[in-house]
């Protein structure tokens, strides 16, 4: 048996362990979805329904109220979240639910929505705890995520080999898991298929280059970046899928109709009322990545003195990747009618759906998606590094080596058949929520006095 063989059914294996299911009357339940999902759902009882009572809160932080200009930290709090939502906005939010609604029906969009919503409280909890166990390094560069609060909180609980253990794990998953294969594979297979450019070798220097640009320059230059790309390619997404909405304004409230009813009171094709349930819930949360504990490396970098007020912007970053930019998707997806065009699924249905008013609209969706998944490797590329960094050292020279490592493996990545591997950083991406959200379960109550503690501040 070759080497590429062995290695693809490898990563078969370790897919099949960490997408594993089990069966609820007739549908297919991920475990990784419950875990993420029932940690959501704890931690938003948990706080309060910190995720409602907060969200006024978190927005008039992020606009610079109630926080100080001076605060530690390298970046802002909008930076902070623009860098984080780069990560999560992606093809997901564009053929994820496309494909939510081609195997569960309209309904999918509903469940999609509550999954955000709960997920807000998951990113308030990580974020939180990142920004409190953050580490400000000499040179005034700061280091911080799930690997330094699983190590620093437990040490101060007593557990210092629990935390150590837990904050290695998590820190070797991020590592490997942080490699953006498949945006860089899917990015060049739409730029081939539009323009008839094909010559992949050529594509993956280039892209490859352009990330080291970028990414070089540390977290500021990445946020620097994201905090303009970010908006700029939401205002193109949402400028023609609002054109489309405005040009279909009429079959708006029976989407939203169909929608709710499809929910409720779903069709058996689309697996039943469970069936449709769990495929809205797991595209979300493979969307917005709440609780794989990636975002908080990002947010650990924000300029803010009370860890709590960005565990308040943070939350706004599952509200919109999934409850706004899905939904608007969704409602694209409906009023064309593109999902119920038979051979067509994932990105087709979505193109299909923007086609009907635009017949130009496949270069613009290459467009989108190659500003989605340039954003997204520079992104995770930066929480790679920080978890590299927590296992070598946070030294110069060390962060530049896997820096190099990371831009040769995106330039590669155009050019090989990486179904295999992608197997593999997807699963060890979303083996990093294991301990992550067993650390929140337990860090819960502390959280919950550091929200009493800054309220009585207030």
């Amino acid at each position: 048996m070759s080497f590429t063989q062995s290695f693809t059914d490898f990563s078969a294996s370790v897919a099949a362990i960490v997408f594993a299911t089990i069966n609820v009357n007739g549908a297919e339940i991920p475990l990784v979805v419950i875990w993420l999902f029932g940690g959501a759902i704890v931690f938003t009882v948990g706080l309060g329904f910190i995720n409602i009572r907060g969200f006024w809160h978190g927005v008039q932080v992020l606009r610079g109220k109630f926080r100080k200009e001076d605060s530690a930290g390298e970046i802002s709090p909008f930076q902070a979240l623009t860098t984080a939502l780069s990560g999560t906005v992606g093809t997901g939010n564009i053929a994820g639910v496309a494909i939510a609604i081609t195997l569960g029906g309209p309904g999918a969009t509903f469940w999609m929505i509550i999954a955000g919503l709960f997920s807000m409280a998951t990113k308030f909890m990580e974020v939180s705890l990142a920004v409190k166990y953050r580490q400000i390094n000499p040179d005034g560069s700061i280091a911080g995520g799930p690997m330094y609060y699983m190590r620093d909180a437990f040490k101060a609980r007593g557990w210092p080999k629990f935390g150590a253990v837990l904050a290695v794990v998590f820190s070797v998953f991020c590592v490997f898991g942080s490699i953006a294969f498949g945006n860089v594979n899917q990015g060049f297979v739409q730029f081939s298929t539009v323009t008839g450019f094909d010559n992949s070798i050529i594509y993956g220097v280039i892209y490859g280059s352009l990330v080291a640009v970028v990414i070089i320059g540390g977290i500021k230059r990445i946020a620097d970046v994201t905090s303009k790309l970010v908006p700029s390619m939401l205002a193109l997404y949402f400028g023609t899928s609002l054109y489309i909405l405005a040009m279909n304004a009429g079959a708006i409230p029976g989407a939203f109709v169909l929608i709710v009813e499809s929910a409720l009171q779903p069709d058996a094709a689309y697996g039943g009322f469970i069936g449709v349930m769990i495929m809205g819930i797991r595209r979300a949360t493979y969307s917005n990545e709440a609780g794989t504990g990636s975002s908080p490396i990002a947010h650990a970098a924000a300029k803010v003195d009370e860890p709590i007020q960005q565990g308040f912007v943070a939350m706004l970053e599952p509200f919109i990747d999934t409850v706004i930019i899905c939904t608007i998707t969704a409602l694209v997806i409906i009023v064309t009618g593109a999902y119920q065009i038979d051979n067509v699924d994932g990105i087709a249905i979505t193109s299909y759906a923007f086609t009907t008013s635009f017949s130009w609209f496949p270069w613009v969706l290459t467009l989108i998606i190659l500003l989605f998944g340039f954003s997204t490797v520079i992104s995770v590329s930066y929480y790679g590094n920080k978890a590299w960094g927590y296992l070598f050292g946070e030294r110069y020279e060390v962060l530049l080596t896997h820096k190099i490592l990371y831009c040769i493996t995106v330039a590669m990545a155009a050019s090989v058949d990486i179904l295999a591997i992608v197997d593999i950083t997807d699963s060890l991406f979303f083996l990093m929520a294991v301990p992550n959200i067993l650390a929140l379960y337990l860090l819960l109550p502390e959280v919950r006095r550091d929200l009493r503690d800054y309220r009585t501040k207030l």
